[in-house]
């Protein structure tokens, strides 16, 4: 029977549902060689084959064995309890709650302050994306223990491509503002810190499915050893699918996720390996107001489909050869394939043909990172160094005409930091200092000169703990981020030329912010309050204007002078041992300032609320959920603006031995709501609708 704790999340008894294709040509422990084009198969190859060495550790293993084992392999990148910085630490038991698959955009917007989200689709599968205090998703570091996983050209991380990965965390680390020294994309907003399922865990397995509106389901399985003398493995896969809410928006994916460790006394070892495909029917545009008042499930897109598979290899290492020195260190590579249909014509808005074009991509990337720690009674010291190398292959081409173009982006980058915390008395001190250099090379049929940036990017802070359960803090960081190749291209996927055969490049320019965060945090027993105030001011940056490219996808502009400024809150409180609280909000003050002009950046509502409450009575459980978000705008003259709307969730749940049932309501009161959309030159307006009221049901058996 579940016994959980709806603020801490604990339980006496859970499971990880999560996802990932499978591996063709591969045994866990002989070879790890890739073989994308097997994920159609079934995840029975890949939980036989762990079982088999689950088995093979559990002979090998001696009962005069004493070994010492150190915990999980560790990435010292987070924040703790004394660190002045403004961060949310989420526990994999509340995600697994309330996750059935959808995508993670979704379930932060519920779980922490200052965060909006859409999807393509208007359901909660296939493409989703997100913003942290009005700033998307590129401008957000994210990361899988310490690999990064923002797509380097571009910055966006993709969740799609590997769906259901929230089901395998053991914990998430959100920081908003710039935080602390991360790998890879600047935490110009914030980041977000996934950290794996623990290998430490007890033994389980199990199985689940769900089935809900537009035609959504889903079947998992999951598999976890426990430590078995020295030895651990865990591994998880699941199939997904969704019509959408769309007319002809359906997605489908699979993905696996399968990790082994190694433990002695002063070392311990991990490698994992994730992987992902999906098949989308897609619907990325925007739909006229005016169709919508006609279909409010029409689709914009026409007959466009894309078909992405990625993987990513991780290899980690702890070492502590002193009891007051960690050295962690880990090797990754990723790849990833596929492309995605584009019908001109329909994005114009002109009759459709037989023309149908096609970007495709082929990329492959490998980094090192290591970090060394260093411990006594009031300092604690790290140290670190990132290196990483990545090229992605872009080629165009139509239906009839063939191929179009080619051509190769080349990024590296390397950063080294260098972080202290020093504790005297009740005040601690906080200095993180980062050098980061990036460098972009393009090759193809049009010449251009190497880009090269370099970051230098201070972080200070001091913390006071008041008394034992709370500390106040104040922090002051400065980071640079460098321009996406949308950016730089224009939103082309083909650089141009001008007349006199020169690159046409519209932006190379960094744009940079400095933050100041305040912030008072209080925990203690059933009750966690966290109160904090921002000042984000922007030096040339980078903005959504509201228009779409040439391609499709969405422009930017600069801007000389900008700043986002704002409250947040987090307040649980476990009233009684059946009642409790959960509550977030944010209320948010920006403006972009051109010459005399003074305006609010697009797609930044100014108060976002969420409030759950949750009755646990023996085996049930019944929580509701609301949210309000209020109106944001589409354009910078904020002439158009979406409406403001409220949600109303509510989940019930059922656990009797090893056995799970719920069912969510989604949308209870059917509001009928956007929360993006864009306007055209001549003044229509489209948008992306959301689903109305929607359910789902999910099992699972956990043995």
């Amino acid at each position: 029977m579940v016994r959980c704790c709806a603020i801490t999340g604990r339980v006496t008894r859970w499971t990880y549902f999560c996802s990932a294709s499978c591996w063709g040509e591969c045994t866990f422990g002989c070879c790890l060689r890739l073989n994308l084009s097997c994920m159609k198969q079934s995840i029975l190859p890949i939980l036989a084959c762990l079982s088999a060495f689950s088995a093979e550790a559990q002979i090998s293993q001696t009962t005069s064995d004493t070994t010492r084992t150190l915990p999980d392999v560790l990435v010292t990148y987070q924040a703790d309890k004394l660190t002045p910085v403004t961060f949310q630490n989420l526990s994999g038991s509340l995600l697994k709650a309330r996750s059935v698959g959808q995508e993670p955009s979704f379930l932060l917007t519920q779980l922490s302050p200052g965060v909006t989200a859409y999807s393509d689709a208007g359901s909660t599968q296939g493409y989703a994306y997100f913003r942290l205090r009005g700033i998307d998703q590129t401008r957000i570091n994210t990361t899988l223990d310490g690999v990064p996983l923002n797509e380097p050209e571009d910055q966006g991380a993709y969740f799609s491509n590997y769906p259901d990965l929230f089901n395998s965390l053991s914990r998430i680390q959100i920081q908003r503002g710039v935080g602390t020294t991360q790998n890879g994309t600047a935490s110009y907003g914030g980041s977000i810190q996934l950290f794996s399922s623990s290998l430490l865990d007890s033994a389980r397995a199990t199985l689940g499915g769900g089935y809900g509106s537009f035609g959504s389901y889903r079947v998992f399985g999951e598999y976890a050893s426990g430590l078995r003398g020295r030895t651990a493995v865990y591994a998880r896969a699941s199939h997904l699918h969704s019509d959408g809410y769309k007319e002809r928006s359906a997605n489908t994916s699979q993905s696996a996720y399968v990790s082994g460790g190694l433990f002695y006394d002063r070392s311990s070892w991990k490698l994992s390996v994730l992987a992902g495909q999906q098949r989308n029917q897609l619907a990325w545009l925007p739909v006229p107001d005016s169709v919508l008042r006609r279909n409010r499930r029409a689709n914009a897109n026409g007959r466009e489909n894309d078909h992405f598979q990625q993987a990513l290899v991780q290899l980690q290492n702890q070492w502590q050869p002193t009891t007051t020195t960690d050295v962690n260190t880990s090797v990754y590579a990723n790849g990833l394939r596929g492309g995605y249909d584009f019908d001109l014509n329909t994005f114009l808005g002109l009759p459709a043909t037989q023309e149908l074009y096609r970007y495709d991509f082929r990329s492959e990337g490998a980094g090192a990172f290591s970090t060394v720690t260093r411990r006594t009674q009031r300092l604690t010291w790290t140290s670190g160094l990132h290196l990483s190398t990545y090229r992605r292959r872009h080629l165009g081409s139509e239906r009839t005409a063939g191929e179009l173009y080619r051509n190769t982006g080349y990024k590296r980058e390397g950063s080294a930091f260098s972080k202290l915390e020093y504790r005297l008395g009740q005040f601690t001190t906080f200095a993180d200092l980062q050098g980061r250099l990036v460098t972009f090379r393009y090759a193809g049929s049009v010449d251009m000169a190497p880009l090269t940036w370099r970051f230098l990017n201070p972080k200070a802070g001091l913390s006071f703990a008041a008394t034992e359960n709370t500390t106040l803090y104040y922090s002051l960081g400065r980071t640079g981020r460098e321009p996406t190749r949308n950016d730089i291209f224009g939103g082309n996927d083909d650089l141009l030329a001008d007349t006199d055969g020169r690159a046409l490049v519209s932006n190379t320019r960094a744009e940079y912010v400095t933050d100041h965060e305040l912030g008072v945090r209080h925990r203690r027993a059933g009750l966690q309050l966290e109160l904090n105030a921002y000042y984000m001011n922007f030096q040339n940056e980078i903005v959504l204007n509201g228009s779409l490219g040439p391609n499709g996808l969405a422009l930017t502009d600069n801007v000389a002078r900008s700043y986002r400024a704002g409250l947040e809150a987090v307040a649980n409180w476990q009233a009684t041992h059946q009642l409790s609280f959960l509550t977030n909000a944010a209320l948010n003050r920006s403006r972009i300032r051109e010459q005399s002009e003074s305006f609010q950046p697009i797609l930044t509502p100014a108060v976002l609320f969420n409030q759950e409450v949750v009755y646990q009575q023996g085996p049930w459980l019944v929580a509701v959920a609301g949210r309000y978000q209020s109106r944001s705008y589409l354009n910078f003259a904020n002439s158009v603006a979406i409406n403001g709307y409220a949600l109303l969730n509510a989940r019930v749940q059922y656990a009797w031995r090893g056995w799970e049932l719920t069912v969510f309501g989604n949308n209870l009161t059917d509001a009928r709501y956007f929360n993006n959309g864009t306007v055209e030159e001549d003044g229509t307006r489209k948008y992306f609708v959301q689903a109305p009221a929607n359910y789902y049901m999910a099992l699972k058996l956990t043995l």
